[in-house]
């Protein structure tokens, strides 16, 4: 069954943080512990957001940054992966994006981000935009967390 990706309402919004925080401790065997926080609880705006399940089990949070959709955040609960519903999320965010194709930042070395991603046709972007350089010079500060890599995808 093809799992059904929605927007989510308003009033589900602060739900997301917990699949976020859930879906984190998959990268803990691999050293990597996130700040308490998440990106999804910065999200007030649902028009930025899909999401899967009722209640929702997962969810991608992707907003325009250059001139792509970037893709800030996706998220599947531990109890939900493997059942297609990333993929169908991922399949979600590249049909909004449109021709103009989508950005992504994931860690270079953990084993089952850069296999998934290039199976669903990302490649490494070497020049992103002025925007997205400023996301990824942020994202490198935290180098505890491990290398990071951008990702592009052109769009449908």
């Amino acid at each position: 069954m093809v799992p059904v990706v929605r927007p989510p309402a308003v009033t589900e919004l602060p739900q997301l943080g917990e699949i976020e925080r859930a879906a984190d401790t998959l990268f803990e065997p691999l050293g990597i512990v996130f700040q308490p926080g998440s990106v999804i609880d910065e999200v007030s705006d649902p028009g930025k957001v899909l999401v899967v399940g009722d209640p929702p089990v997962a969810f991608a949070y992707a907003d325009r940054l250059d001139t792509r959709l970037h893709l800030h955040q996706i998220a599947v609960h531990p109890a939900h992966v493997r059942t297609g519903i990333g993929s169908a999320l991922m399949a979600a965010v590249i049909g909004r994006a449109g021709s103009a194709g989508v950005t992504l930042t994931t860690f270079r070395d953990v084993p089952w981000n850069g296999p998934w991603y290039a199976r669903l046709g990302f490649v490494e972007l070497a020049d992103p935009g002025p925007d997205l350089a400023a996301l990824v010079a942020a994202e490198r500060d935290l180098a505890e967390l491990g290398p990071r890599v951008v990702l592009y995808r052109t769009g449908t």
